[in-house]
């Protein structure tokens, strides 16, 4: 999943949820159903997990380019210089 993906994943979860809520809430409302409306709401948690959790092709429309191995051989990793002195304050006594 890339970075665009896992956007698309939470706000779908935050839509998904909101909208499943609001509709548990009507519905245990009119019908007057606590019941009803906590099985209206699970449903829906379990719905958005199916949905968002797995890894689908559509959260990956933008994949990230990785540097090749033998590339990443021609370009060292920068080391620290050793020029760095540490600013410890004095110690009182």
């Amino acid at each position: 999943m890339d970075w665009q993906g896992q956007k698309l994943a939470e706000q779908l979860m935050q839509i998904l949820l909101l909208a499943f809520a609001a509709i548990a809430f009507v519905t245990g409302y009119v019908l007057a159903s606590f019941q009803l409306m906590v099985l209206i709401y699970a449903g829906g948690v379990v719905f958005t997990t199916l949905v968002t959790i797995p890894n689908w092709p559509f959260f990956n429309r933008h994949p990230l380019k990785w540097l090749d191995p033998i590339e990443a051989e021609n370009h060292p990793k920068p080391e620290p210089s050793e020029n760095v002195t540490s600013k410890k304050k004095p110690v009182k006594k």
